[in-house]
């Protein structure tokens, strides 16, 4: 069930309420919207905890969102235009009364919307208490579609599969850990996500000839126990009360398979509550959680998925049957097939089990084999690929209900689109779907382990993630093929436009997020737009320069696609007033300036423009309207020269602001005030030259901070530097970067300025500063640091190497400009990856034998002068990946087998040559 939306509106609800004299006029109403709504989130958490799913509680949950999205949006319209202009003194009392009859109408408008609104939600109430929750899902309709796939994947420990891969390595490392009766674990988890092989493993070990003799298998989901009939008829009590003293008596292996949460473990804890006992318990679970829950000293095992051996291993065993002929091999065209195939399995044991039974009837037929290969997409969504889908649906009906959308929002993105995480948070936050709160911490912890900064969704995983989005109505997807019917809808909250779409075919006033993954106007769809006749006349003669009429066909065609385009942005701002989210994703020419009509979506919290091209780059005032943008990125361009953009000092207003980019090169005349924006968290493109220092001081919540171009702090005491008050008050900023393509930065206003960042993770220097700031100016957190143009004249690694917790060093386009570099002693004992690119002078690199212990991954491009490997390097026994790039063909031969300096890196499991001819 989706609470996103009635959380949301209930939240809007919340905080107009807060500010009592704001409400006078509307404030019987709101209270009884609030009631109304509060009724239908109680309705909801009944229906989802009782797991039910039917076609009216399906209905019924769309209708209820659709009511608490019209709620919140008319709430949040009555807060932006009568209640914020109810606050201040006197002046604002002036302003007020000269437009008293105005604010009168739009009062009233709103007090009858919210009524409206209440008539709706009481009439629904009305219907849903007709039909009694209860009934559903426990005695009356039978089991929900949860319930059924969950009985669907019941497991028996007798029935064994022939056809296991890849578990004789998990056995080894789990069975030692059942074994050990000296260790206080008395708990194990088996995790992983559905169709993994949970309970095979599970019962392989349950199978196991060393595991103890005396052994329980208990399954949650099917009723199935060792159990007596008496024993069924006794009191909960008595019964736990009883296995708790045989299980304290003997030595056992309890498994417990499929545990979805710690309230069925809470439920089976009394019978494993003997503190005396050598027993131990094996569960499986989709919640890593359930292990620290269970057990404070307890082993969580997460299981992997299948390599592409064991992946085409288990294949073979399924789609290909068992011959007795010696050496017999699978012809090479069809192997080709199998293993392309496998490939869309992801290493998922239950798909490719699935797909293996599809091919296992077409064999040994080549031509049915390569229909499969053509349409294996398909083959997963039909009904043979029906108990997969059931097995990632119950990951779905697992998930926390507040976290569904969140799921269901990422099949708004193109099929292999790579996601970025960073944008999806914020997306997430500007619909209201997540709490800022609950994102925010979820974000530093990836920072903090430099992990994930985007992903990709398997298409499997994405077919069911739309599936489930188009069940729930949760948005469209906008296309050419679907224009004529998306008109006919009236209702639509939320469009995805994967291809170009004529945006005019949409006629939902109450749309609150927009999408584009296309160009604002593609090339290709130019034709369609301009007037033919003069297009292909203009082709023909634009080499005749001094013709009229070909100057005249030039402006003719410009001013028709300006108008086009202008028609596109107006349509827009004038229909689509509650949209929260606007986000262009590759850019394209966009008309001659960004309308003045953009400031009437005063409901925007998400505002993407970059890449869209201009011929005006002067911005409107009208975005100081644009009070309730929690993003805005500014980085327009003009695609003809490299004029700069003019932002008007109106981003103070926006105080909700969280991420804000602003265009790489502003113009002279910008000069921004931004230190109300206390909330900042994101802040790219910051320069003194059209910004103020001091207003870094300001923005205690900051993240992320980006410099590019000038950087001089004001009134600056050379002498004294400790006397200089500090720039970032912000303790929680963990990334700075440093970008300069014109000039040098100033030494000691860059070691002022990374002393105040002292729990910084991740540093870019993209800026010749000659000089490496010392030790102690760096942050002792810095784990990714990246260095470029520093045109440092002294090696850098003394310095670097005192960073305890430096995972990431990339030294690329004259980072350095001296001709040797030094790792010594235990230097970069934490290092992981190391990539060096275009250190033009790197003459000579030695390595001592205990540096860089850990290191993974090296990467060396365009060194040209490097003469040879360090040798050093054979001492690395970690290295799993040695990346050579645009290198001399002599450094190449060296490292090649055969090679002088093969001796070095023979040990690295992957040595990667590329463009070294």
């Amino acid at each position: 069930m989706d609470f996103s939306a009635v959380s949301s509106a209930l939240k809007t609800i919340g905080e107009l309420t807060q500010e009592v004299t704001s409400l006078w006029g509307v404030d019987e109403q709101v209270e009884g919207l609030a009631s109304e709504l509060r009724w239908m989130q109680s309705f909801l958490k009944v229906a989802d905890a009782r797991k039910v799913d039917n076609e009216l509680i399906r209905t019924s949950v769309v209708e209820i969102r659709e009511l608490a999205y019209d709620a919140e949006d008319v709430i949040e319209t009555f807060s932006l235009k009568v209640a914020s202009k109810r606050k201040g003194g006197f002046s604002n009392c002036i302003k007020r009364s000269s437009c008293f009859l105005k604010e009168g109408c739009l009062l009233h408008r709103i007090k009858s919307e919210i009524e409206k609104i209440t008539v709706r939600i009481k009439e629904l109430t009305r219907q849903l208490k007709t039909y009694d929750v209860s009934k559903f899902g426990v005695d009356g309709e039978g089991p929900s579609s949860s319930t059924e796939r969950r009985v669907s994947r019941r497991s028996y420990p007798h029935v064994m599969d022939d056809n296991i891969v890849g578990l004789g390595k998990d056995i080894k490392q789990l069975v030692p850990v059942l074994l050990d009766e000296q260790s206080e674990c008395r708990v194990v988890s088996i995790c992983g996500m559905g169709g993994l092989g949970k309970t095979t493993l599970a019962k392989k070990i349950y199978h196991e000839s060393q595991v103890v003799e005396r052994k329980v298998w208990e399954d949650i989901l099917s009723d199935l126990n060792i159990l007596t009939e008496a024993d069924k008829m006794m009191k909960v009590e008595k019964l736990a009360e009883k296995l708790s003293s045989f299980l304290e008596k003997n030595k056992c292996l309890v498994i417990l398979d499929d545990i979805w949460n710690p309230v069925d473990w809470d439920s089976l804890k009394p019978v494993f509550s003997a503190r005396e006992t050598k027993s131990k318990i094996l569960l499986t679970s989709r919640n890593k959680e359930i292990i620290s829950h269970a057990d404070k000293n307890g082993f969580l095992y997460q299981l992997q998925c299948l390599n592409d051996e064991q992946s085409w291993e288990l294949f073979q065993k399924i789609a290909i049957p068992p011959t007795n002929s010696p050496g017999y091999k699978i012809e090479a065209k069809m192997k080709e097939l199998g293993e392309d195939m496998v490939k869309h399995c992801a290493g998922l044991p239950l798909a490719i089990i699935i797909l293996g039974g599809i091919l296992a009837t077409k064999y040994p037929s080549l031509t049915e084999w390569l229909n499969v290969s053509v349409n294996v997409k398909s083959y997963f969504k039909n009904d043979k690929g029906q108990v997969l889908k059931d097995v990632l649906l119950l990951s779905y009906d697992d998930l926390p209900p507040y976290l569904r959308p969140c799921f269901l929002y990422l099949s708004q993105f193109p099929e292999d689109y790579e996601i970025p995480v960073d944008r999806l948070i914020q997306l997430w936050i500007a619909e209201g779907i997540l709490a800022k709160r609950c994102m925010i911490q979820v974000r530093e912890r990836y920072v903090a382990t430099l992990k994930m900064t985007s992903f990709q969704m398997h298409d499997l995983m994405r077919g069911v993630c739309l599936s489930k989005a188009k069940q729930e109505k949760f948005f469209d997807i906008a296309d050419q093929s679907n224009a004529r019917q998306l008109s006919r809808i009236g209702r639509v909250r939320r469009v995805s436009v994967h291809k170009y779409f004529w945006i005019h075919y949409i006629k939902s006033p109450r749309l609150r997020s927009l999408l584009f993954f296309d160009k604002f106007l593609p090339v290709e769809e130019e034709d369609n737009v301009l007037p033919l006749a003069m297009v292909r006349y203009f082709d023909n003669h634009k080499e005749e320069l001094f013709n009229p009429w070909v100057w005249f066909a030039a402006v003719l065609v410009c001013s028709v696609l300006v108008t086009k385009l202008r028609g596109i942005w107006k349509y827009m701002f004038n229909n689509f007033n509650f949209l929260r989210v606007l986000d262009y994703e590759r850019g394209g020419y966009a008309g001659c300036k960004l309308p003045n009509d953009i400031g009437k979506l005063i409901h925007l919290r998400f505002l993407r423009l970059r890449g869209l091209e201009f011929d005006s780059l002067k911005l409107p005032s009208s975005l100081g309207n644009l009070r309730c943008l929690q993003t805005l990125d500014l980085r327009i361009i003009n695609g003809l020269c490299s004029e700069s953009v003019h932002v008007p000092n109106l981003l103070w207003r926006m105080q909700q602001l969280r991420h804000l980019y602003l265009p790489q090169q502003c113009s002279s005349k910008t000069k921004l005030k931004l230190g109300t924006l206390k909330n900042l968290q994101t802040l790219v493109n910051f320069n003194t030259k059209n910004c103020y220092v001091k207003d870094l001081i300001n923005m205690t919540n900051l993240r992320e901070l980006e410099i590019r171009g000038s950087f001089n702090i004001e009134d600056f005491n050379t002498e004294e530097l400790d006397k200089n008050p500090p720039i970032i008050q912000s303790k929680y900023l963990h990334s700075l970067s440093i970008i300069n393509d014109e000039g040098r930065i100033d030494p000691r206003h860059l070691a002022h300025l990374l002393l105040s960042c002292e729990n910084i993770s991740k540093l870019r220097l993209d800026v010749e500063i000659r000089r490496l700031p010392e030790y102690h100016y760096l942050s002792s957190n810095l784990a990714y640091i990246k260095l470029r143009r520093c045109k440092l004249e002294e090696d850098p690694m003394p310095t670097l190497e005192k960073l305890l917790y430096l995972r990431m060093l990339e030294l690329h386009e004259e980072a350095f400009i001296v001709k040797e570099m030094f790792c010594c002693g235990q230097a970069f004992a934490k290092l992981e990856s190391l990539s060096l690119k275009g250190l033009n002078n790197l003459e000579e690199w030695k390595v001592g034998e205990e540096a860089m212990a850990s290191l993974q991954r090296l990467e060396i491009q365009k060194c040209r002068q490097l003469k040879k490997l360090p040798d050093g390097l054979r001492f690395i026994a970690t290295l799993q990946e040695l990346k050579i790039d645009s290198m001399p063909k002599t450094f190449k031969d060296k490292v090649e087998e055969g090679g002088e300096d093969f001796w070095k890196g023979r040990h690295v499991p992957s040595i990667i040559f590329h463009d070294c001819e």
